[in-house]
Formats: C-alpha cells, structure tokens, sequence
C-alpha cells in the first residue's frame, strides 16, 4: 500500500472517529464489566463499510453467526490472557469456523488493549493485512469484546469476516 493511500485511510478512520464522537450512543468499555463479553458489531460497522466503500467495496451486513465467532474468540484470548488466533483446543481457524457454523470462506482480526470500537477499527485499518481482510469478498460481519480480571482487565477484541447469506441487515 502507497503512502498516499495509508494517509486517505488514516484520514478516514480519524474523520470517522471524530464523527462517532459527537453521537449520542458511545461503544467505549465502561459498561463491560471483568469477565464479561459484547457484541460490537452495530458500533463497527459504520466504521467498517465507511473504510469499504471509500475502496469501491460494498458494505457489510451484522452476521448473528460471525458475531458468535468473534464473541467466542475474544473470550478465548480474554482468557488465556494472549492475543493469538490458535488457543486452547482450537488450534485451527477453519475448524473452529466450521464448528461455530460461520460460512466460508471467512476472515479473522484481533486486537489487543484498545478501549473503544473505535480504535480497535482505526488499529486494524492502518495495519495493511488486518486491512485486506476487511476489504476482502465477504458479506458478513461480527465484532466482539472481552475482558477477564484475571488478564489484568484488558480487552480483547476479535473480527469476523463471512460470506454469510444476505438475510441479515445493512448498517451503514
């Protein structure tokens, strides 16, 4: 990726940021308590199909089933107190995805310490592979948070890219 191109998408995300800031609803950690996980799908994918679209890429839709996955990731790395894809018995992305029923082909980010869905999107995006996964060929799309007290109360975040079917609905 060009430096002209990694500036626009730096612009983006901050310009997003700075958006999202002045809205009413706000989707930092506060009301994550230790030990619990959130959905932050509906908080990302403004963020997400804004960065898509600014690529010529159409947007993606909350996927129930990827929020799941994602969910069920930030647990395990929450957890087991490290940011890695192959934890515990799930030492392989495609079958954990098989076994969370998320459709394939799919994609996975995880991030480490940021304290809003706001910068765990802004982190992804200036990193150019998590970013080429965010403009790949999916439809679908699930965020998760998690912290454990055990872990220092760090949050853990993981995305979920899918090819899931169009049932679910656009938010942009």
């Amino acid at each position: 990726m060009d430096d002209l191109l990694s500036r626009r998408l730096f612009l983006i995300g901050s310009g997003t940021t700075l958006l999202l800031a002045g809205c009413s609803v706000t989707s930092t950690l506060a009301p994550i308590e230790s030990g619990t996980s959130a959905d932050m799908t509906d908080a990302a994918l403004p963020m997400v199909n804004s960065a898509r679209r600014k690529q010529g890429k159409s947007g993606l839709f909350n996927d129930p089933v990827a929020a799941n996955a994602a969910k069920d990731q930030a647990i395990r790395m929450s957890r087991y107190g490290k940011m890695r894809h192959d934890l515990g018995n799930d030492r392989n992305f495609l079958v954990r995805m098989k076994r969370l029923e998320v459709p394939l082909p799919a994609a996975e980010n995880i991030a480490t310490g940021q304290d809003s869905t706001e910068e765990a999107i802004a982190a992804w995006i200036h990193s150019k592979k998590h970013l080429e996964n965010m403009l790949g060929s999916y439809t679908g799309l699930g965020v998760a948070v998690a912290k454990n007290t055990g872990t220092g109360d760090r949050p853990y975040w993981a995305m979920v890219l899918s090819n899931s079917p169009s049932r679910f609905s656009l938010r942009s």
